[in-house]
């Protein structure tokens, strides 16, 4: 990304986001696109008016997001769920499917789901992974659900490795571990 002269400069002045803000590094989560690291700050003039971003790439992909530091908690920037919540994700994994869902059409429930994963929660991603799971088991999944489960998935499982400082495989083994019978 270029930056223009007198344009980027790394933000040191805190209180931005998340009580002390995001610096250059960190870790952060955006709302269904996933875990992603900082890597700039930068100062941009947009339509005459100077505005801080936040530059992340996103780790799944590698695609950048600039996000106006100051509407950070509009658009969802967290921080990746501490290690200690990993097991408040796994017991919803392994709650009851929402039946209500069951008897809607697919693109009602795939609304439902996709505004869930909008939300950033990982608590409401992992909703979405269980519901469909478990409702692949008993049919074949819509293109489109095919997709949300999928997305996810990644989501879950990437923010999950991320926490836990561990590889992709041994969560994903984890997690399946969680759906099979006892």
């Amino acid at each position: 990304m270029g930056k223009s002269k007198g344009e980027a400069r790394v933000d040191t002045s805190g209180g931005i986001g998340r009580g002390d803000g995001f610096r250059v590094g960190d870790l952060a989560v955006y709302p269904a696109h996933g875990v992603g690291r900082i890597d700039a700050i930068e100062t941009r003039v947009i339509n005459g008016e100077r505005q801080d971003f936040y530059i992340m790439k996103v780790l799944e992909n590698g695609m950048v997001i600039m996000i106006p530091t100051r509407n950070v908690q509009s658009v969802g920037l967290r921080d990746v769920i501490p290690e200690g919540e990993i097991p408040k994700v796994y017991q919803i994994m392994q709650e009851e499917r929402d039946v209500s869902l069951e008897n809607q059409t697919w693109n009602r429930r795939y609304r439902e789901y996709m505004e869930k994963i909008k939300t950033g929660s990982l608590y409401d991603v992992a909703e979405v992974f269980r519901d469909l799971y478990l409702l692949k088991l008993e049919k074949d999944l819509s293109f489109g659900e095919r997709k949300l489960y999928d997305t996810a998935q990644g989501l879950l499982v990437k923010e999950l490795s991320t926490a836990k400082n561990t590889d992709e495989k041994t969560i994903l083994s984890e997690i399946e571990s969680l759906f099979s019978p006892q």
